[in-house]
């Protein structure tokens, strides 16, 4: 039998992702906060995607929670992401994003976000979970994945495995690895350098067209 979860929210360590100190008291202790930076967490710098979570609790009316945001009035929860300031550079889309994920929330775990991985006996089927969430890729879950075991201690058996290449001890290659200011550095230098690689990749095969 598969070793369980070690822990079923996110209390045991104060996160440093947003680099804010009330984004991050939020994002430490609460599951469906940390879900929904994960996924503002495209196109904008990183920090200010798990700033967001704080900044739409504070907007809007009631309790930032999945059954809350699932229903509320779409055209309002969207001048709540718009703010100004605006939660992200495409509010529209993302208000959607969110309630969409918030409803799945609502009626897949019973609006009870860190139910997600409270249970689970196994890395794959973490990031099984993981991946059927709305807005999560393959790439976005296995970051969790290795966030929710690198800071929170969610470490069923196989974690590292499924949350490869970000897993990895050491390495600074994605949020999962950011704990303070300096740690954040070195995963934007990661990217950027990724960034350079996938743009080379991208412009060699242009050259070659043009001298072929």
């Amino acid at each position: 039998m598969g070793r369980r979860t070690e822990v079923t929210s996110t209390r045991s360590r104060k996160l440093c992702l947003a680099q804010q100190p009330d984004a991050d008291e939020m994002l430490s202790r609460d599951p469906f906060a940390l879900l929904v930076g994960m996924l503002l967490d495209q196109q904008i710098p990183m920090e200010r995607a798990f700033a967001g979570p704080v900044a739409i609790s504070k907007r809007m009316i009631g309790p930032f929670d999945p059954a809350t945001v699932a229903h509320y009035d779409p055209d309002a929860f969207v001048e709540v992401v718009a703010g100004p300031p605006a939660v992200h550079r495409f509010p529209t889309a993302m208000a959607a994003r969110i309630q969409t994920l918030a409803k799945h929330l609502d009626e897949q775990y019973g609006g009870n976000a860190s139910a997600l991985w409270s249970d689970v006996k196994s890395g794959d089927d973490l990031l099984a979970r993981l991946s059927a969430l709305p807005g999560f890729g393959a790439q976005k879950a296995k970051i969790f994945v290795a966030l929710l075991g690198k800071q929170l201690k969610v470490r069923p058996r196989g974690w590292r495995e499924a949350s490869e290449p970000y897993g990895e001890d050491g390495a600074f290659k994605s949020v999962a690895d950011v704990i303070d200011v300096a740690s954040l550095v070195r995963v934007r230098q990661f990217k950027q350098e990724q960034q350079v690689v996938r743009q080379r990749v991208v412009a060699r095969p242009l050259r070659q067209t043009r001298n072929g």
